[in-house]
C-alpha cells in the first residue's frame, strides 16, 4: 500500500496558508476589524477561552471596536485579557459594553506589526516545508518497498516541489499585500 497522498499533502499545504492567513487578519492595520480580538484568550470559569465565546464582538464604526459580555462577572478579565494581548488597544468599560478606539498607528508600530506579518510568514513556510518532507519521505518509504519505481519516484518529487513552491508563493504574496497594507495606511 502506498503511502504517498497528494491530496493529504495538498490540504495540509493549504491548511499552513489558511492558517497563516488568519493569522494576518488579526494584524491591526488601523481600522476596525473583529479578526483583530481573535488571538484573544480570556480567563474565566477556570479555564482559558477564546474572547468570542465569552463576548460577541462589532465593529460599528471603522475606528472602533465594541465587546458586549455576556456575564457581567467576566468582564474584569475580559478588559484584563483584551489590555494584556499586545495589541496597543486600551479598553474603555460602559457597564457591560467595552469601547475599543483603535487608535493611529505610529511609523514605529507599523514596522513591528510588517515584521511580525514576516514572522508569520516564516512559520507558515516552514510548516509548508513540513508537509513536503514528509511527502517526500512517503516516496522514498514507497520506492524502497518497491511500491514505486525509481522514475515515478522522481515524478512525484518533482510535483511536491511544484506544490511546496506554489504555496510557498501564496505566502509570499500574502504577506506582501498585508505589508502594503500596513505601511500604507
Amino acid at each position: 500500500m502506498a503511502q504517498y497522498d497528494k491530496s493529504d499533502i495538498d490540504r495540509r499545504m493549504n491548511g499552513a496558508v489558511e492558517s497563516f492567513k488568519g493569522d494576518l487578519t488579526g494584524l491591526r492595520t488601523g481600522r476596525a476589524h473583529v479578526a483583530l480580538l481573535d488571538p484573544v484568550v480570556v480567563e474565566v470559569y477556570g479555564a482559558n477561552m477564546p474572547l468570542n465565546q465569552v463576548a460577541t464582538v462589532s465593529a460599528p464604526e471603522p475606528r472602533l471596536l465594541s465587546v458586549q459580555v455576556w456575564d457581567k462577572s467576566n468582564l474584569n478579565a475580559v478588559e484584563k485579557a483584551i489590555r494584556n494581548a499586545g495589541l496597543g488597544i486600551n479598553p474603555i468599560t460602559d457597564g457591560q459594553l467595552i469601547r475599543l478606539p483603535i487608535p493611529d498607528l505610529t511609523q514605529e508600530r507599523r514596522k513591528e506589526l510588517a515584521k511580525l506579518a514576516g514572522q508569520y510568514s516564516e512559520k507558515a513556510k516552514i510548516a509548508i516545508r513540513n508537509v513536503r518532507r514528509d511527502g517526500m519521505d512517503n516516496i522514498k518509504n514507497d520506492e524502497n518497498k518497491k511500491v514505486i519505481g525509481e522514475d515515478d519516484a522522481k515524478r512525484l518529487e518533482t510535483e511536491v516541489q511544484k506544490m511546496t513552491d506554489d504555496y510557498i508563493k501564496l505566502v509570499d504574496e500574502a504577506a506582501e499585500a498585508k505589508e502594503k497594507e500596513i505601511m500604507t495606511q
